[in-house]
């Protein structure tokens, strides 16, 4: 069954985005970049969605099998250049060239192997994993008083 996930953003003063979805968020820019630094930038809330992701898909492992996992620690980091983002360069991508994931498992009954399997079913089982190693269609549209024109 396929669900659909509604999320807005609106921006109007700085960078200060406003994002409505099950709870009100703050997306903004580091006062060097020209923002108001009232919460975490797009890139550092694309990577936090994976960590986040990883901590709930493993919670969700862990009680579906009894697993009597104590916490997930995970840390992401990801390389970009900033650069094309900046429109100082066409050279290269937009995006990140390498994402990078460690997780930690606390688990005193867990083997290493078993903690390895978690881990690989965790990675697997991750949307967010998911939508980052696949590709998605992503379909944009711009409204025009009232009008819709449709962009793929």
């Amino acid at each position: 069954m396929i669900n659909t996930i509604t999320v807005k953003g609106s921006v109007e003063q700085n960078y200060r985005t406003e994002i409505e979805c099950s709870h009100k968020l703050i997306i903004d820019q580091p006062k060097a970049a020209g923002g108001e630094d009232l919460g975490p930038n797009p890139l550092e809330l694309f990577l936090s969605s994976l960590a986040a992701c990883f901590c709930a898909v493993g919670k969700i492992i862990s009680n579906q099998n009894n697993l009597g996992v104590d916490g997930i620690h995970v840390t992401v980091e990801g390389d970009i250049d900033k650069k094309y983002l900046l429109g100082k360069t066409t050279e290269g991508r937009a995006g990140f060239t390498e994402i990078r994931s460690s997780i930690t498992v606390h688990a005193d009954d867990m083997s290493n192997k078993e903690k390895e399997d978690f881990v690989n079913e965790i990675s697997r089982r991750c949307p967010v994993a998911d939508n980052i190693i696949n590709t998605s269609k992503i379909v944009t549209s711009t409204k025009h008083e009232g009008l819709m024109e449709e962009r793929v």
